[in-house]
């Protein structure tokens, strides 16, 4: 464990010593979950649009309750296995460790900001899985594309080792796409002649 730890804290000091001049602001935009609500907004519009509203009804439910399921576990984990974030370990400090937030609460392991996103756009492709069409493909492409920045940003900005980022990606997608299939399930029981879903 202390051997996956040491090349956990080296990746973490590599990533984040990637700093570009002029560069923090857009990490700490990235990670800023209120910037992002115009976006989500128009992930509603997009669901509702595709889906009409019953169906957009239950995915943006399924999103929900799989928001509240992620960062519920998150902060369970966090004080359960007491990883102290990067900000806060001195021998990274000391090593040259950029940070460009406050520091926050003590423990980081693991990432609620990766899990809710990739849970997000997991969730939401699942659900709009209805076809292959060309609009779904880059609705994923776009979604994941902005979920692994948001996730990444947590590295630059000193506030989560890498190892914190990828189990918090690994479950955010399970959890989605757990829930997507849900959603789906629902949407058959929705439909003429189905019983209502319950």
């Amino acid at each position: 464990m202390s051997t996956l730890e040491g090349w956990d804290q080296q990746a973490t000091l590599a990533l984040n010593s990637l700093h570009v001049p002029g560069w923090d602001h857009f990490w700490m935009l990235m990670s800023d979950r209120w910037v992002w609500i115009p976006f989500y907004i128009v992930l509603i519009y997009i669901i509702f649009r595709r889906l009409g509203w019953k169906r957009g009804l239950v995915l943006v439910g399924a999103v929900i309750v799989a928001f509240l399921i992620s960062d519920r576990i998150s902060t369970l984990v966090k004080f359960g296995v007491g990883r102290l974030r990067p900000c806060y370990t001195t021998c990274l400090l000391e090593s040259g460790l950029r940070t460009s937030e406050s520091r926050g609460g003590f423990f980081g392991f693991f990432s609620a900001h990766a899990s809710n996103a990739f849970m997000l756009i997991a969730c939401i492709v699942t659900g709009l899985r209805t076809d292959k069409s060309r609009s779904h493909n880059d609705i994923a492409a776009l979604g994941y594309t902005w979920a692994a920045l948001v996730a990444f940003s947590r590295v630059m900005v000193g506030k989560h080792f890498l190892g914190d980022i990828l189990v918090g990606t690994a479950f955010g997608l399970l959890l989605g796409w757990a829930l997507g299939l849900l959603a789906r399930y629902c949407f058959r029981r929705l439909e003429p002649g189905a019983a209502t879903c319950r």
